[in-house]
């Protein structure tokens, strides 16, 4: 599969500050493109909206309806993301393409209606009592966040980093657009410019899957649910990981001296979630340097090392590789540290001006610099997890997502017991302590990588 990689490559054989830096800006681009331009989005929505939309808090129940959508169908799909992804990459290694189109149809039938089903259920537990548009709007965007999550997956395997990156960025610019005319009919309005705006980007999505994978005779198939092609493991770990990822969010949303009652069953923490969305701008350069380090140097000498293996290549050949293999994953976190270390050192400094031009209050401040922590240690697990699945150590990342899920609850449960003062160090300790032990693991897999390459077969 054409990658990522080789557009970095050739903008690295530049052997220029020029073409470093575009390099790195355009992994940066790439690598957070979809969740930043989300996050903008909304935001702007919010501030053209506030002086118009009667009353404003109509503004911060839509940004609240948004973020229970976003966070929801990423927790479903995650039972579906990597296995349907990994069915995908054998089908390709076994040269089958003319079956992947019509089995995406099937999971995507499958999750269409297990969404439909949830979600009705949802609207009448959750969502009481309010207006049929607005519920038939939620219903609709949650089931779109939900294929656009499939797809988003799919497209990633597939290495279609840049196309993922230009349609989010067109998608979240025309709901801005649309909120604009929309906004007059308040709540609803603004909630259909984002559901019209995942229209656009399911289309968007859905053309470039079918470039590449034109329609054969069959339209549909169920093979991906054969009992030999499913991974348990994945399944836990696509769920598991979004869970760890959202569990702070969802105690501060419940947890009555930290939230409050914004529209139905949604409650939200004003007090937590601003830093949080805000933090996570921070991690453009760290995601810039994982995609340029990880998808160069790494996966080059990767490649080497199990080619000479399958090839036959001497004993000094292959150690040499996973040397290199070691010393690739070694710079690139620690260029990921580096970097994301001058991110939390320019928010301390940038910090009070940001939040002062967004209208937010500095009582925020030391809220987001504990976040812009979190968010930058996330990349780091997100940097060492992606190595154990390129080595294929499936049950090392489930159990590092599972001390992920217990390690968030637990330490946000402590922080929320110990007061405003600790709010938000639960989320950094545990993405911490799962990045201390994925580095320790990783290190002694790395070690005895030839031995489990050719003694364990």
């Amino acid at each position: 599969m054409a990658g990522i990689g080789f557009e970095l490559r050739h903008l690295l054989r530049k052997n220029t500050l020029t073409g470093l830096l575009q390099a790195y800006a355009y992994a940066g681009v790439i690598g957070s493109g979809p969740w930043v331009f989300s996050i903008i989005g909304i935001l702007m929505v919010g501030v053209f909206s506030v002086s118009v939309v009667a009353p404003p808090v109509l503004v911060t129940q839509f940004q609240t309806s948004v973020t229970y959508l976003v966070a929801s169908s990423l927790i479903l799909t995650g039972a579906v993301q990597l296995t349907f992804t990994r069915f995908v990459s054998d089908q390709l290694f076994l040269k089958h393409d003319e079956s992947i189109l019509p089995n995406l149809h099937g999971l995507l039938l499958l999750v269409v209606a297990c969404a439909s089903l949830l979600g009705t259920l949802a609207l009448f537990v959750v969502l009481p009592g309010q207006s049929l548009l607005y519920r038939v709007l939620m219903l609709a965007g949650f089931t779109l966040m939900c294929v656009v999550w499939v797809l988003t997956v799919l497209l990633s395997g597939l290495k279609h980093y840049r196309a993922i990156a230009a349609l989010f960025g067109v998608a979240y610019l025309l709901i801005v657009l649309l909120a604009l005319p929309l906004r007059r009919w308040g709540l609803e309005g603004l909630l259909a410019s984002f559901v019209l705006g995942h229209i656009l980007l399911v289309g968007g999505m859905w053309a470039i899957v079918l470039r590449s994978f034109p329609l054969q005779s069959r339209w549909i198939g169920f093979d991906f649910t054969q009992r030999s092609l499913i991974f348990p493991v994945l399944i836990a770990i696509g769920v598991l990981y979004n869970l760890g990822i959202w569990v702070d969010k969802f105690m501060f949303w419940y947890f009555a001296p930290t939230s409050q009652q914004i529209i139905g069953g949604l409650r939200a923490s004003l007090i937590y979630d601003l830093p949080v969305f805000l933090s996570y701008l921070s991690i453009i350069p760290g995601m810039a340097v994982f995609l340029v380090r990880i998808e160069t140097d790494f996966v080059e000498y990767y490649d080497k090392f199990f080619e000479a293996v399958r090839g036959g290549g001497s004993l000094e050949y292959i150690e040499s590789m996973r040397n290199e293999m070691v010393y690739a994953i070694q710079a690139g976190l620690g260029e990921i540290a580096k970097v994301q270390t001058l991110a939390i050192l320019a928010t301390l400094v940038a910090g009070p001006a940001i939040l002062q031009l967004l209208g937010i209050s500095q009582l925020y401040l030391p809220l987001l610099h504990v976040q812009v922590v979190g968010a930058g240690l996330q990349v780091g697990v997100m940097a060492v997890l992606n190595v154990f699945f390129y080595l294929d150590e499936r049950r090392i990342v489930l159990m590092l997502c599972v001390m992920l899920v217990v390690l968030n609850m637990a330490f946000t449960g402590l922080s929320l017991a110990l007061g405003a003062a600790y709010f938000g160090y639960g989320f950094c300790l545990a993405m911490l302590v799962t990045l201390c032990v994925g580095l320790a693991l990783l290190s002694r897999e790395l070690n005895r990588l030839e031995y489990k390459t050719f003694m364990l077969q």
